[in-house]
């Protein structure tokens, strides 16, 4: 378990209540920047101490380690790159917040040369990301008085962990990130349907209203999920919203791994690989008909129910 330090002055809301670390790959200049770099290091379950406003006020442990994403729609009025570094993070607020300059009598014999998050004088330095030494790590912990701890319990308790599509998604990104034969607008634009922000969920919304098959039409919690899979499609396709369904997310994940599909009249298909325990618990309808679907849908289902569903 290694400990980090990350600055949140002006991302703390988002990142908090996102679950999250973001980070540009390079800085405005377009040079690596240590504190982005480090990033890449953070390991699952590792601690994060989150630093505002002088104080810590929250404890993250991480998810997983970091893969390519889009910037958060947040913080468009920061002066950062498109792209860049995201850790997924469970964050639990402290009791008590921890003011690190009240004890930088005891801190200060702790803090590297380099890379150092505080001053001598105990004020916050101006960075995102830092790794700390296994003793000044273990100092903070001791300072916060048990709150490392029961945050450690709490997160054992709900057994989070991230989606394994997040290492495909990297995985794409990163191949889009490589191409040389479109532009940076037109990359920014796969990468964000790829991580299921920007102009394919827009143009998606525009044919689909909500979950067919559970009714829920608040798009925040649904998944723009392609018909024809990513992987498959042209980058017309890519970005096409009639190649897409809004689901949520139980019915995403049957869906893409082809456990479930649609007929053309709407009627749904259940894969007989669905166990029965499944069926039951996720309350679906093997009669269910979720309306029809327009005439370039259907053709997109076409190639779902021959090449995904698992009959």
């Amino acid at each position: 378990m290694n400990y980090w330090w990350v600055n949140q002055n002006k991302t703390l809301k988002f990142e908090v209540e996102g679950g999250f670390l973001w980070s540009p790959k390079t800085n405005i200049k377009g040079k690596r920047n240590p504190f982005y770099d480090f990033m890449k290091e953070v390991k699952k379950e590792d601690i994060i101490f989150s630093y505002a406003n002088q104080k810590i006020s929250h404890i993250g442990i991480a998810l997983g380690e970091a893969y390519s994403y889009i910037k958060p729609e947040d913080f468009d009025g920061q002066v950062w790159d498109k792209l860049g570094w995201k850790v997924p993070v469970r964050f639990f607020k402290l009791d008590k917040a921890l003011i690190p300059k009240q004890h930088i009598e005891s801190i200060r014999e702790n803090l590297p040369n380099k890379y150092s998050p505080l001053r001598a004088s105990g004020d916050g330095r101006e960075f995102y990301l830092t790794e700390l030494s296994q003793k000044l790590g273990m100092q903070i912990q001791s300072l916060l008085d048990g709150e490392v701890e029961k945050a450690i319990e709490l997160y054992k308790d709900s057994d989070l962990d991230i989606s394994l599509s997040d290492d495909e998604n990297n995985h794409q990104v990163e191949e889009i990130e490589q191409r040389t034969d479109i532009g940076p607008t037109e990359k920014v634009q796969l990468v964000k349907a790829r991580t299921g922000q920007g102009i394919y969920k827009k143009n998606l919304i525009k044919v689909e209203k909500g979950c067919r098959l559970t009714g829920v039409k608040d798009s925040k919690y649904l998944i723009a999920s392609h018909i024809k899979p990513w992987a498959d499609s042209d980058d017309f396709e890519k970005l096409d919203g009639n190649n897409g369904l809004l689901l949520s997310p139980h019915y995403d994940k049957l869906f893409d791994k082809g456990l479930i599909s649609f007929k053309d009249n709407g009627d749904i298909l259940v894969s007989p690989k669905i166990s029965k325990e499944v069926i039951h618990l996720w309350d679906i309808d093997l009669n269910a008909n979720v309306g029809q679907f327009n005439s370039y849908q259907i053709e997109y289902l076409g190639f779902h129910r021959k090449k995904i569903f698992k009959n």
